[in-house]
This record gives structure tokens, C-alpha cells and sequence, in this order.
């Protein structure tokens, strides 16, 4: 009788420490699950942040665009580069050039896309969306595409900024430089004195670049 009852607490013991192995494997399971699941929200985060980050550099890189104008004189050859971005205040216009006769020269922003040596006229007239008088000392100017003149060195080069403040590069924004197809940046022989009309008396056209997307 007493080894019946010995063996009967032997398999009761044995049942019992099965029963605990079994609760520690779930509760083991149980926390690698948990961790499993942590680790995947952790990643997907981490998903999600770099595809936002890619979805926004578009609109970063657009912000930053810089549209690069070669200019070309009657003969073909360029001899200024322009460096157009959007400012706070403005389209920023950074010129080298080189070249060209010193001294004082006219630099305006023409209403046509079109350069055509030897004497630039296809570039047309100043671009003026807002239907002003030339000139920054006219009272009732000046052109969208009146810029300050730029000095040309003795060795013929020029490195200027300027900024156009009554323009923008956003395409659907007023007083567009891509309006109608585009716009040119032309430079004058002579200087513009801010007031004669049409075009401030600056002479010819000697070097033309055009502004297109």
C-alpha cells in the first residue's frame, strides 16, 4: 500500500514540474513575441521617417534650383555665365563675364527667349508684364526687367550679383521668367541711365542669353 502511495506522489511531482516547465516556455515565447513585435514597429517606424524624408526632398531640391544662363557675344562666343536663383526678395543673379570693353554697361532682362547675332533683337523688349515706364528713377517705372548696370573691369571681366525683385522662377507665379516660352538676360554697350525711354539709352546689344526651363 505505501508504495502505491509513494508512486502515485512520484507521478503527481512529475506532472506538476511538467506543468512549470511548460508555463516558463510560454512565458519565454511569450516575451520573445512581445520583442519581435517591439522590434517591428521600431523598423517600420524607421520605414516610414526615410520615405518621408525621400518624399520631401523633391520640393528641397526644387527650393534650391539654380538655373545656369550662358551668354553669348555677336560672334558666338560666350563670354558670361549667369546663375539665376530664387531669393527671398527676388530672383539672386550672379554674373562672370569676361571679354568684354570695360566701363559701365546696361544688363536687363528681355521679354523673348530668342538671342539672335549679330544684334539681339529677337530678344525683343524689356520684359515688362506690368506695363511700367523704364527706369528706376521714373516715377512711373521701372520695367520687371530693369536690373542695376554692371562694371566692366579694364581686362574685360565682370563678376556681379544683382537681385530682380519684381520677378520669380516658379512658373505659375506672377511676372514668370518662363512666361510665354521664356526670357533673356541681355548686356549693353553703354550705360543705362535709369530714365530715358525705351531702354535707358545703353546702346547696342553685345551679349545675350536665354532663360528657358
Amino acid at each position: 500500500m505505501k508504495r502505491w502511495i509513494l508512486a502515485v506522489i512520484a507521478i503527481l511531482l512529475i506532472a506538476v514540474l511538467a506543468a512549470c516547465g511548460t508555463n516558463n516556455d510560454d512565458e519565454d515565447n511569450a516575451d520573445e513575441n512581445t520583442e519581435t513585435e517591439e522590434d517591428a514597429v521600431i523598423e517600420d517606424g524607421e520605414s516610414n521617417t526615410e520615405d518621408n524624408e525621400t518624399e520631401e526632398a523633391p520640393d528641397n531640391a526644387a527650393a534650391e534650383e539654380e538655373v545656369l544662363v550662358s551668354m553669348e557675344d555677336v560672334d558666338g562666343n560666350v563670354i558670361a555665365t549667369a546663375t539665376l536663383t530664387e531669393g527671398e526678395s527676388g530672383v539672386d543673379i550672379s554674373l562672370d563675364a569676361g571679354d568684354l570693353p570695360s566701363g559701365t554697361k546696361g544688363f536687363h532682362i528681355h521679354e523673348n527667349a530668342e538671342c539672335e547675332a549679330p544684334d539681339f533683337e529677337s530678344a525683343g523688349g524689356h520684359y515688362n508684364p506690368t506695363d511700367a515706364n523704364h527706369g528706376f528713377d521714373d516715377p512711373d517705372g521701372p520695367h520687371a526687367g530693369d536690373l542695376p548696370n554692371i562694371e566692366v573691369q579694364e581686362d574685360g571681366t565682370a563678376s556681379e550679383e544683382v537681385t530682380a525683385d519684381m520677378v520669380t522662377l516658379d512658373k505659375e507665379g506672377d511676372n514668370s521668367l518662363y512666361a510665354d516660352g521664356g526670357t533673356a538676360l541681355v548686356i549693353h554697350s553703354d550705360e543705362d541711365d535709369y530714365v530715358s525711354q525705351p531702354a535707358g539709352d545703353a546702346g547696342d546689344r553685345i551679349a545675350c542669353g536665354v532663360i528657358i526651363e
